[in-house]
């Protein structure tokens, strides 16, 4: 969700860095970074090493509550292409899941934003034991969807997510937004969803197709 289909990237950087500040701390654009695509509770350890003096659900509570704020006031901000691309994988009839670290009565706040019904279910963070990076939020995703995870695209934008999809045994897509991710064999790298359609995911399934078949293919052996 944050950084990939929308960017509110810079709402959790803000509510990050009123927060420290408002324990006498200093919270920089570098510390914002620590924190991108983690999941909530990991980054609330993080600011109370950093002097803010409260529990770790205290922490969540109040980050979420500042980014919805900001989300009521300023509105969805979109990014690039994401908003057409999951209207033209809902028009196909193709099922879709939100798999996010945020809590999910952000997630939640998002989906209803959204002017079409773009979600089958969401996986938040709240809802699983263990966050990106591990496989877990995907791994229920697809048991959530009734699917094998190699059956499904997963489109991330940070490391822990990324890593997290291809441990599921996803077809992994990695977009970058605020850190940059190298190109890798474990995943396809796209720099933006601009211009992404149907087409382009329905070929990234037929090349993990082609490649189940070819694992499924018995090794023919020469007889003597």
């Amino acid at each position: 969700m944050d950084g990939t289909l929308v960017d509110t990237e810079p709402y959790w950087m803000r509510a990050e860095t009123e927060l420290v500040a408002s324990y006498g701390g200093v919270w920089t654009h570098d510390d914002c970074m620590l924190l991108v695509g983690s999941g909530l509770w990991n980054s609330a350890s993080i600011l109370q090493a950093r002097g803010v003096d409260m529990d770790a659900d205290a922490i969540v509570q109040w980050l979420t509550d500042r980014v919805q704020e900001q989300l009521a006031e300023h509105g969805i901000p979109w990014r690039p292409g994401s908003r057409e691309l999951l209207a033209e994988l809902k028009t196909a009839g193709i099922p879709t899941a939100l798999v996010t670290m945020s809590v999910k009565r952000m997630a939640l706040q998002i989906a209803e934003l959204i002017d079409f019904a773009a979600f089958d279910l969401i996986i938040a963070g709240d809802m699983v034991a263990n966050s990106k990076p591990h496989p877990e939020p995907y791994l229920t995703a697809a048991a959530a969807l009734g699917v094998d995870p190699e059956h499904c695209i997963a489109i991330e934008d940070s490391a822990p997510g990324i890593t997290s999809a291809v441990a599921a045994g996803t077809i992994a897509v990695a977009v970058p937004h605020q850190i940059d991710l190298p190109e890798s064999a474990e995943y396809t790298r796209w720099s933006t969803l601009d211009g992404r359609t149907l087409e382009h995911v329905s070929a990234l399934y037929r090349a993990r197709l082609a490649e189940i078949e070819l694992d499924l293919t018995p090794t023919r052996t020469l007889q003597p």
